[in-house]
């Protein structure tokens, strides 16, 4: 038996760090068991457009083992960083911005810079959902020196075949006409209904609000902006590292054939499309929660091919 598989997640340690992009203060936290050295790799996971980093990357839920993907992917060997976008959490959230994608894929440069010297290495992997999947790959399309694969969830392209995203259009003005939008627990509670509800647990649904409402009773319009008017923000041409498409079954924000495009499109032959049977949007926070962390893990370590023809 492994020394991995002996390990618990009491054996994960947690240490909170702060970073500058110019004058904002940036919010990152780490997780990993017994030293961040000599890890198996570093991945920064990226959060989506209504919750900060750590209610999505290091929830944890009474009876539920591995809530936390962070303790998950520490216990496997790996060297685990959120972080909070400027606007959410414990990052900077005071400047007159709506905080656009292109701002987060700013704050992303900023996080990864930090983690690179901080923990003397060359590259990242990148993983990140829903709208933090165009934050990644916008960063990852920029600075493709910086990031060694990228997986993309519940991720948007060009916005087709997305019924959420053409209901979400009909509160465009609004969205424009303010900075920020209010939150509460029916708004979250309203992620897991929306699509196909029964896909995740009614104490973890709570739980991810609860932890979510705790750090923000509000949040920045930018990324809604974004997805509704100003589709593409990414072009897969340019995103060159080996990467990592997942779409859930009954994703209501994620279409099918959108994603399919942007996939054939990525130039990149070390590329993978996954779909998650039983699985809506929020990945993480779903039933079939541990289906998501065994496809993304697998990507993670898989061996680089040696012949390529």
């Amino acid at each position: 038996m492994s020394e991995e598989s002996l390990r618990s997640e009491a054996d994960v340690t947690g240490e909170e760090h702060w970073t500058n992009k110019g004058d904002i203060k940036l919010f990152l936290w780490e997780k990993y068991v017994d030293s961040p050295a000599d890890k198996k790799g570093t991945i920064v996971f990226v959060h989506g457009s209504s919750m900060a980093s750590q209610p999505t990357f290091d929830l944890h839920v009474e009876g539920r083992p591995y809530s936390s993907v962070m303790n998950w992917f520490a216990l496997q060997g790996f060297d685990t960083w959120c972080v909070d976008m400027e606007g959410y959490g414990r990052s900077d959230k005071d400047r007159d911005d709506h905080f656009l994608i292109s701002n987060s894929a700013d704050d992303l440069k900023a996080a990864c810079d930090y983690i690179i010297q901080t923990r003397g290495i060359d590259k990242v992997d990148l993983y990140g959902i829903s709208s933090g999947a165009l934050r990644a790959a916008l960063f990852a399309q920029r600075n493709p020196d910086m990031v060694n694969r990228l997986a993309m969830d519940a991720m948007v392209w060009t916005g087709e075949g997305s019924p959420t995203l053409e209901n979400r259009r009909k509160k465009l003005p609004e969205f424009k006409a303010n900075r920020r939008r209010p939150i509460d627990l029916d708004f979250v509670r309203s992620i897991f209904s929306r699509d196909h509800p029964g896909c995740a647990e009614d104490k973890v649904v709570e739980a991810f609000a609860e932890a979510i409402c705790a750090l923000d009773s509000s949040i920045p319009n930018g990324t809604y902006i974004d997805m509704c008017e100003n589709l593409p923000v990414v072009d897969p041409i340019k995103i060159t590292m080996p990467s990592l498409i997942m779409r859930g079954q009954w994703d209501g924000i994620a279409g099918m054939e959108d994603l399919l495009k942007f996939f054939n499109l990525l130039p990149n032959p070390d590329k993978q499309f996954k779909v998650m049977s039983g699985i809506s949007h929020a990945s993480f926070q779903q039933i079939n929660y541990l289906m998501a962390y065994q496809i993304l893990h697998t990507f993670l370590t898989q061996p680089e091919p040696i012949y390529k023809g």
